[in-house]
């Protein structure tokens, strides 16, 4: 498990417009990993316009927001567009970082053996360590918006 003091796993994931983007391109930066389990899901698309919704603080907090799922690049390039979203939203297709953050979810909408993001919420200081932890006891619930702000704001 990935907890706090902990030096962030590096990941290379797909990015909308399908290029590689890697965390290593990050560092230096406050960067605020937001998992979540698929686009065009009702929490989801809240969850997504909230740190919409909050992106001038975070922006002010100098933190860069990643989005993180397994959906494909195009599903998630539309989810942006749709929403109008401002930060990145990576494709875990390999639930590469969904496995080395601890943020698998099995059986999402009673699928067996589907495998996608839990609802989690992580901030990396400028030298790679993990100084925020947040995971959804269950994929309904949603972060404290608040509380990423002032932790952002806090490094």
């Amino acid at each position: 498990m990935v907890n706090i003091g902990d030096t962030a796993p590096a990941f290379t994931l797909r990015a909308t417009d399908k290029r590689e983007v890697s965390l290593s391109e990050y560092e230096g930066k406050k960067t605020i990993l937001v998992f979540y389990p698929g686009a065009f899901t009702g929490v989801c698309d809240k969850e997504m316009c909230a740190f919409q919704d909050n992106m001038a603080a975070l922006n002010a907090a100098d933190a860069t927001v990643l989005g993180i799922s397994v959906d494909s690049p195009w599903a998630n390039a539309e989810f942006a567009r749709k929403y109008n979203l401002e930060f990145e939203l990576l494709s875990d297709l390999n639930r590469e970082a969904v496995n080395a953050y601890d943020a698998a979810f099995v059986g999402l909408g009673g699928i067996d053996g589907y495998v996608c993001a839990n609802r989690v919420v992580i901030i990396i200081d400028q030298s790679g360590v993990v100084q925020y932890r947040w995971v959804a006891e269950n994929p309904g619930v949603e972060p404290n918006y608040g509380e990423v702000v002032e932790a952002a704001n806090a490094l």
